[in-house]
């Protein structure tokens, strides 16, 4: 059991007791639109039509389909209790309980869904329910 629990993880510091996580970003761009705990609690990223939209981490697909607000979606859950949403997606690549590593291709970049207005990548992360600036954690650029 603990030999599959590390090879969930992508990076562990055991140094001091202290456990780090590391995340790759999901796509590169510009980012249009910031977090705010509020009003956006997500990042979204400006990138070229169908890009490829990679896993920020290794885990395994929790939701993978079409919201009429969001387009196509996909949601990963990750060691450690973290969640990584995706939204607004052309396509999805994987189907609910699939396992992804990091930087596996799950999703293709589109603007599907009510909310989008152009191509991009609406990106959330997630740890024990407590959402998170993803700039505090992966670089878009």
């Amino acid at each position: 059991a603990e030999k599959v629990k590390d090879d969930l993880r992508t990076g562990v510091n055991k140094k001091k007791g202290k456990q780090t996580t590391y995340f790759s970003a999901p796509v590169t761009g510009v980012i249009s639109q910031t977090f705010d705990l509020k009003n956006h609690p997500a990042v979204d990223v400006v990138t070229s039509k169908e890009q490829t939209i990679l896993a920020c981490q290794a885990g395994t697909v929790i939701f993978s389909g079409y919201t009429q607000k969001d387009g196509y979606v996909m949601v990963l859950h990750h060691a450690n209790g973290y969640l990584s949403v995706y939204k607004h997606a052309k396509t999805v690549l994987k189907k609910v309980g699939s396992k992804v590593q990091m930087n596996d291709p799950i999703a293709i970049v589109g603007s599907t869904g009510e909310n989008s207005t152009g191509p991009h990548l609406h990106f959330e992360l997630w740890q024990d329910q407590s959402v998170l600036n993803p700039v505090d954690f992966m670089d878009f650029n």
